[in-house]
């Protein structure tokens, strides 16, 4: 053979080797996307990790729930660090990666909108957990939040006793605007408050600790430190920070309220310098979340679990499931969050409320 037949017949077999490659590679192509629809990953979007439950409690528990219901299923999982745009990212990076089912605590409810109508419109479901996002979402799990903030005023008003009277002032510190189980929070507690005390100072504490105390000290500076009789906080987290512009301000002895019977809140209540917090197992919300995810992946029917409908913000018509909460005060921390197993009395009565706990009977 000639070099120049050689050369001819050396070319002709790299291109059939590259149009070989190419096809392989196409194929592969083809089998990825494939993959990518038969996919069995369920993502878990949760909002910040300053509040105590989700990282601790949701995160783990949804995730158990996931794998008993569906072994060969797989838990993408994300935080937004309290950031709205880094939660539409991470939404967005889950789709590329082909989950199918995404439950998301959002961050901002609103924001999250045009996130979800992507998503929807890539065929993935979408699971509004815990608190409602606006747009195209399959189905909502959380708690009656407006009986929430019913608790949360009636216990207010119980541990006032006589002291509740139209003229009594109680500080009101909301959640942040921008989630909408704050402003359901907050119609549940004027509900309960309304014409039986006084709300003499109302702002948003942001959920934020830092936040709430500086509201807190406004509202001392604004009423005077006599002239408050009770303060309602929206959750514990925020509840902390004005417990301890409280005990600066030399306040002690009124009313404070809670959320989310964190573990400071527990011992903030047995020692005496919260008066309540709700409790929302965590358990239950995450394996019903767990449970809509499985179904909506499987094609399977929700109505049996979604027995109820809300609207959100966005005027879509949601198909919910609403857990009931309970208000835990020093008298039934022994009966809710103990009997649960949420804590051990050995983690409520570290050393420095040992001595409240003996007096609580918790030891």
């Amino acid at each position: 053979m000639n070099a120049t037949m050689r050369r001819v017949v050396i070319g002709a077999t790299a291109v059939s080797m590259a149009l070989s490659i190419a096809a392989c590679g196409k194929a592969g192509d083809d089998d990825s996307d494939s993959s990518s629809s038969d996919s069995k990953s369920i993502g878990l979007l949760l909002p910040d990790s300053v509040t105590a439950r989700y990282e601790k409690f949701d995160k783990p528990l949804f995730e158990a729930k996931v794998k008993e219901l569906c072994s060969d299923c797989d838990v993408q999982y994300a935080n937004a660090a309290a950031d709205p745009a880094k939660q539409a990212q991470q939404m967005s990076s889950m789709v590329t990666k082909g989950v199918k089912v995404i439950v998301v605590s959002a961050q901002d409810s609103a924001a999250i909108k045009s996130s979800i109508q992507s998503a929807v419109d890539k065929g993935v479901k979408v699971v509004a957990y815990d608190r409602l996002a606006q747009g195209p979402v399959s189905a909502y799990v959380s708690f009656d939040n407006v009986k929430v903030g019913e608790l949360q005023g009636q216990a207010l008003l119980d541990a006032l006793g006589a002291k509740a009277t139209p003229s009594a002032n109680v500080v009101m510190i909301n959640g942040d605007d921008a989630d909408p189980n704050a402003g359901q929070f907050k119609e549940g507690a004027h509900k309960a408050l309304d014409g039986k005390v006084k709300i003499a100072y109302e702002q948003s504490g942001l959920w934020k600790d830092t936040v709430a105390a500086q509201k807190m000290s406004a509202a001392i500076t604004q009423l005077g430190a006599k002239n408050i009789a009770g303060v309602y906080a929206a959750n514990d987290g925020m509840a902390g920070g004005i417990a301890n512009t409280l005990k600066g301000a030399k306040i002690s002895g009124i009313p404070l309220t809670g959320q989310d019977a964190e573990l400071a809140g527990i011992q903030r209540i047995v020692a005496g310098t919260q008066s309540s917090t709700v409790y929302k197992a965590f358990k239950p919300e995450a394996d019903a979340a767990a449970q809509l995810a499985v179904n909506l992946l499987e094609g399977k029917d929700i109505k049996s679990l979604a027995t109820t409908t809300l609207t959100s913000g966005s005027g879509d018509k949601v198909p919910s499931q609403l857990l009931t909460p309970v208000s835990v005060t020093k008298a039934n921390i022994k009966d809710t969050v103990i009997a649960d197993k949420l804590y051990t009395v050995e983690e409520i009565c570290t050393a420095e409320f040992a001595a409240a706990c003996k007096a609580a009977g918790l030891q």
